[in-house]
């Protein structure tokens, strides 16, 4: 099964501590390259967040790389042309999306280029609002 993971998942995989760590883990852990899809966008996303987080102790910047490497090593990354970036975003503008909720659009975006039949999200209530047609699709792992 083709299935496609969200910024939320992905940092929940990497993080002991997280609600959804097992679940997310388990997902992770059954991924492929040839199955399993995550946006470039989301890799600086993780980065962001894990290496802000107010734990102790902190972690670092190599540290994240290395958590962005076993992505890789897991997960095929789907790139957005500008061409993708500029429909995306139109896309949000006339649906009324405002502030950081266009990168959830723009992971969507990426999330369509792949076809999976599963994506997997922490955020199932915007994801659902940002693209309805994509709502049968959505799980939490």
């Amino acid at each position: 099964m083709k299935c496609f993971f969200d910024t939320s998942v992905l940092v929940a995989v990497f993080l002991g501590d997280h609600p959804a760590h097992d679940r997310a883990l388990g997902r992770f852990l059954e991924a492929t390259k040839e199955s399993s899809f995550c946006a470039l966008h989301s890799l600086a996303e993780v980065y962001s967040v894990v290496t802000r987080l107010p734990v102790r102790p902190a972690i670092s910047g190599d540290q994240a790389s290395l958590f962005l490497e076993n992505l890789r090593e897991r997960l095929a990354v789907v790139a957005l042309s500008e061409r993708d970036y500029f429909a995306a975003i139109a896309e949000a503008a006339a649906a009324g999306v405002t502030g950081g909720r266009i990168y959830d659009a723009l992971i969507l975006r990426a999330a369509k280029k792949c076809a999976p039949e599963a994506i997997y999200t922490l955020n199932l209530r915007d994801f659902s609002r940002l693209a309805p047609e994509l709502a049968s699709r959505l799980r939490i792992p």
